[in-house]
């Protein structure tokens, strides 16, 4: 099967049956996981389709599918939490300010902040809020805006309106796909916006993701890679996107 061939058969998959996820995909046609997510990003310019993490939906079908807080702290949950806890190391020293974005692997960060450091935290997550408020040593900060029920975060203009008036010494950023020819993407504008308004508001940026999302991409890129300096992921991180992610001049840490 010629590759325009096998395209057309993919995007037809995906239209009539749904979500597929690579490895059905790769599976079902005989070829590499990685030859699927160049199929899926030719596919997706042509609007025949969207890529989302782990796969593909219909096009039409991508607001509907974006994964609720709940639902995404269920999944690989050790990977996430050893994620947060080799990004302990990372954190800026006492008096600091740092700013939390929201997700299921920044909440594990924030319950294994030391009990003991004193730092400025900011955040627009209400979950990171509920948990850090009353901390002694934390001098917390909420971030204004409209929550979205699917992330339970606050975003929209005055988000990032009072995130351009902070400079933090860190922030500490999700995603939802991270590659080198899309960047930092997720697939909700104002999330990408308010986002995109985090990693400019600090010194130094830190992105916590699991491996499967390395080579992923989602609607809307909010970062490039050069605005990262530091990626903490899982031990699953293969050899090639390793190397292309220290290439491009970012730290790649391993928990």
């Amino acid at each position: 099967m010629f590759a325009q061939e096998r395209q057309q058969a993919m995007a037809q998959l995906v239209t009539e049956r749904g979500r597929r996820s690579v490895s059905e995909l790769a599976e079902a046609f005989d070829v590499t996981s990685e030859t699927v997510r160049r199929d899926l990003s030719v596919l997706e310019r042509l609007g025949l389709l969207r890529r989302v993490h782990g796969g593909a939906v219909p096009s039409q079908a991508l607001a509907t599918l974006e994964s609720g807080l709940g639902e995404r702290d269920l999944d690989r949950p050790d990977e996430k939490e050893s994620i947060a806890r080799a990004a302990l190391g990372l954190l800026p020293g006492a008096g600091s300010a740092l700013l939390l974005d929201a997700g299921s692997t920044t909440a594990r960060l924030a319950a294994l902040l030391p009990a003991d450091l004193p730092l400025t935290v900011f955040t627009h997550s209400v979950p990171i809020a509920s948990r850090l408020a009353g901390r002694p040593h934390i001098d917390l900060h909420l971030l204004p805006g409209r929550v979205r029920p699917t992330t339970q975060a606050a975003v929209g203009p005055e988000t990032v309106e009072a995130l351009g008036r902070i400079r933090a010494d860190v922030a500490v950023v999700g995603t939802n796909g991270l590659s080198t020819g899309h960047g930092l993407s997720t697939p909700d504008r104002d999330e990408a916006a308010t986002k995109r308004a985090l990693v400019a508001a600090a010194r130094r940026v830190v992105v916590l993701a699991d491996s499967h999302k390395i080579g992923e991409e989602a609607l809307v890129q909010f970062a490039p890679l050069s605005a990262i300096d530091v990626l903490v992921t899982d031990a699953a991180i293969s050899d090639r996107h390793r190397a292309e992610l220290t290439e491009a001049g970012i730290e790649v840490l391993v928990g």
